[in-house]
């Protein structure tokens, strides 16, 4: 299992919606609005990395209204 953490900037908007979209992505275990330098926190859970690419480089960049994303892997 690989845990990674997926920082995410969006256009302002409907944020509420935001989330929800990327709550539905297949592998997003959760989603916080939070204050900062991004607008989103997605906690990803999935098999291996290779998931991890597809979940934030191709479903959740792929929402509309997202902008850009930074992807972290827990190490530990």
């Amino acid at each position: 299992m690989v845990r990674a953490y997926v920082m995410v900037k969006a256009h302002t908007g409907d944020a509420d919606r935001l989330r929800n979209d990327i709550r539905d992505v297949e592998g997003v275990q959760e989603a916080y609005i939070v204050a900062g330098d991004v607008d989103f926190i997605a906690t990803v859970d999935v098999e291996n990395t290779a998931d991890v690419k597809a979940v934030a480089a191709t479903h959740i960049q792929n929402i509309e209204g997202i902008e850009d994303t930074q992807t972290y892997v827990a190490m530990d």
